[in-house]
């Protein structure tokens, strides 16, 4: 964001390529469009959104490298925890 005579302004939104295993579209999404869950193992750390395409829900994988670039960029996230 940048402010210039007190107004807030976005500088350049930041859009994350993906695509639908359902209907094979590719695209971009925006942070608002996808939500990132991170679990105590790789297993249950994913992110998610919905095809724009297709209306599917979809769920992948996300390694450190993915949830490094989400979180950066101003992706939603949720903490999952494990029961003890």
């Amino acid at each position: 964001m940048s402010v210039m005579s007190g107004v807030v302004a976005p500088v350049g939104a930041v859009l994350f390529k993906a695509g639908c295993p359902d209907c094979r579209a590719r695209f971009e999404l925006d942070a608002q469009e996808l939500r990132l869950a991170i679990g105590g193992s790789r297993r249950t750390t994913f992110y998610s959104f919905t095809c724009p395409a297709c209306g599917s829900s979809v769920r992948k994988p996300a390694g450190e490298r993915i949830v490094e670039l989400l979180t950066g960029g101003g992706v939603r996230t949720l903490r999952l925890h494990t029961a003890l």
